[in-house]
């Protein structure tokens, strides 16, 4: 148990999770402040009803509220991102560059050099260790697997880690639910939000980026190279994606490929979007430190999938390959790779175009 005078800024979206992580760590004896991070203008978390709703919880909680006005880093780091990412045919993850440049990193600056604060917490479902033989810390997977967000927090690096806390890391999400009741919260049975920040604000990831990127016409072809029909802009597919294709064909069509330079989307049978390998970019090591030779780990290319077994090779610069054991389903680019040792985040980076 840490000593009861830490002072620490907890970050309020303005739903279950970090209101019950605020509270718990207010019961344990911390010095607790509110910081809500205003990203968007409109509905849901992150946005004006979620700073409302994180305003009445530091009220029922007793604690100081602050905002900081953040519209213009989330343009800069997320929008920007999203849209160039799609534009180059690509599937950006917004949450882990979001968690990085936009929430974590600034977070922690602004609760030490302002709010002269020990450290910052959040609502994830993650935790945190020490080992001291690496005399590194560790991120490891929540208790509830269900709701382990891991995969979004692997580009946290040491001194993020150092100054961040993650109360809810040994808590089932019924515990959650079960604590916020008791406490009488009044996010207690706010729905949790199943999409995107962005998804939630404008209805849908197409919606979003015709605003950004204009329609422009190209061919849907196979693998073969034969032109099986038209569609509006790369943008509106990702790899693995099955429906909206509008093909008919004898068997279930599926995107294979997207190249921004031909305007072209490659769809072919589900067997031809396995892939044995792929490059990884931007990688950062979490709990370990770079290693010189291959390693076995477990690795997820997506946040839903499971873990499957892969050798991790380090390769030139601040990447690595990948050779799974098995032909991986949608490997697609701009998503993440993050490869563990049982329940320890070893390291993690983005998924490199094919070719």
């Amino acid at each position: 148990m840490l000593p009861t005078t830490k002072k620490v800024v907890v970050g309020l979206s303005g739903g279950v999770d970090s209101s019950v992580a605020a509270a718990i760590l207010c019961e344990q004896g911390y010095d607790v402040l509110g910081l809500t991070l205003w990203l968007m203008r409109g509905k849901g978390q992150c946005c004006s009803e979620g700073m409302v709703d994180a305003a009445k919880i530091c009220e029922q909680l007793g604690i100081t509220h602050e905002i900081v006005d953040s519209r213009d880093t989330f343009e800069q780091y997320i929008i920007d991102y999203l849209v160039a990412g799609y534009e180059a045919g690509i599937t950006p993850l917004p949450c882990s560059q979001c968690n990085k440049a936009v929430k974590f990193g600034p977070m922690v600056k602004y609760a030490k050099e302002v709010l002269k604060a020990d450290y910052i917490a959040t609502g994830h479902y993650a935790r945190i260790t020490y080992d001291d033989n690496l005399q590194r810390y560790q991120l490891r997977r929540a208790i509830d697997r269900s709701k382990d967000q891991t995969y979004f927090l692997y580009d946290l690096e040491q001194d993020i880690l150092a100054a961040t806390l993650f109360p809810l890391g040994d808590t089932l999400k019924t515990q959650t639910r079960t604590i916020a009741a008791g406490l009488d919260l009044s996010t207690a049975d706010k729905p949790e939000s199943q999409d995107l920040c962005l998804v939630e604000k404008h209805g849908s990831m197409k919606t979003f980026l015709d605003q950004y990127i204009s329609e422009r016409p190209g061919e849907i072809v196979n693998t073969q190279g034969a032109v099986l029909g038209q569609h509006l802009g790369i943008h509106h597919y990702t790899i693995g994606q099955r429906r909206g294709i509008g093909i008919a064909a004898p068997e279930p069509l599926y995107v294979v490929a997207l190249h921004a330079g031909k305007n072209q989307v490659v769809v072919g049978s589900r067997e031809e979007t396995h892939g044995l390998e792929c490059t990884v970019d931007r990688v950062n090591w979490v709990s370990m430190p770079q290693p010189t030779t291959p390693i076995r780990a477990e690795v997820q290319v997506r946040y839903r999938s499971d873990a499957v077994p892969v050798s991790v090779i380090p390769l030139a610069g601040n990447k690595i390959k990948l050779v799974f054991d098995e032909p991986q389903f949608g490997i697609t680019p701009g998503q993440a790779a993050v490869w563990y040792d049982g329940e320890i985040v070893l390291g993690g980076g983005i998924i490199d175009p094919i070719g």
